[in-house]
């Protein structure tokens, strides 16, 4: 119900995250029960793959391994996306290299490239999974028209999406995927934070953390809108005797259609109380 998000791991997004920190993060959850851990090739150029690779050594077989492709994040920060046969098959190749393993269980494309047609990209997928090196494929950051257009070619197992208490858009998503039997991983599962009940005041972010540039909520007007929101939960958290992180984590997995809540952490305390988070009903 509850996987591991790495994005933080990559260091040059959520702030500066030494690799023996989330290591440790990554241990510490599969110790709590968290059994599904998720990545991206674009996260840092590949240094998340590569700290869940170490992390993984020895474990690798209790764990449910998700990981992207289709995405290049270029030095002016622009993107470029491709989804072709030819770079697919090279991306998975890297991955396996840095993650350390012969199989991925969940390969999932990060975009979707428009300059290429879906049912191509799908085709290269099936080949991957029928020679063992891929378990099961994924889309993420779909829109709905283009989600329908990957499900009428077939194959797909999951969708991962953002959603949470402040970002609710993809719901018709997550009900298409209801009805056709796909699964469901969210992604910003509590808003960038916002969500956690830290944040009393607009937070100041230091230069190596840009949880800004995704989430509006940091900043006025919305951080005061958003935040009376968050006071409910803290009100929540405390008749059930946890954190207000914890009410926003059980909301979204208890969602009709959800399959797992990812849930970035950067230390082995966060990911501790995260793991709890299944355990009760609101």
């Amino acid at each position: 119900a509850i996987g591991l998000g790495s994005w933080e791991m990559a260091g040059n997004v959520w702030g500066n995250v030494e690799d023996a920190s989330s290591i440790r993060t990554i241990h510490r959850a599969v110790d709590c029960g968290i059994n599904l851990l998720d990545t991206a090739a674009s996260y840092g150029g590949g240094r998340s793959e590569e700290v869940v690779g170490q992390a993984l050594k020895g474990i690798r077989d209790k764990v449910i391994l998700c990981t992207k492709c289709g995405l290049k994040v270029l030095p002016s920060n622009d993107v470029e996306y491709n989804l072709t046969a030819e770079n697919i098959r090279f991306e998975v190749e890297r991955s396996l290299k840095r993650l350390h393993t012969d199989y991925i269980d969940l390969y999932q494309f990060h975009y979707p490239d428009p300059q290429t047609p879906i049912q191509d990209s799908l085709e290269v997928m099936r080949q991957l999974k029928k020679e063992g090196k891929i378990r099961a494929i994924g889309l993420s950051n779909f829109n709905l028209e283009q989600l329908r257009e990957a499900l009428a070619v077939g194959c797909i197992d999951s969708v991962q999406l953002k959603y949470n208490l402040l970002t609710r858009d993809n719901a018709p998503l997550i009900d298409l995927c209801e009805s056709q039997g796909v699964g469901v991983l969210t992604y910003g599962s509590i808003a960038g934070g916002m969500l956690s009940g830290t944040y009393k005041q607009p937070p100041v972010f230091g230069e190596n953390d840009r949880r800004k540039d995704f989430y509006p909520f940091f900043e006025e007007p919305l951080f005061s809108q958003a935040r009376q929101l968050v006071d409910v939960l803290d009100e929540i958290a405390a008749e059930q005797g946890c954190k207000t992180v914890n009410i926003a984590i059980n909301w979204v997995i208890h969602q009709k259609g959800v399959t797992t809540a990812l849930v970035g952490a950067k230390t082995p305390d966060h990911v501790s109380g995260n793991a709890k988070c299944s355990e009760f009903h609101l």
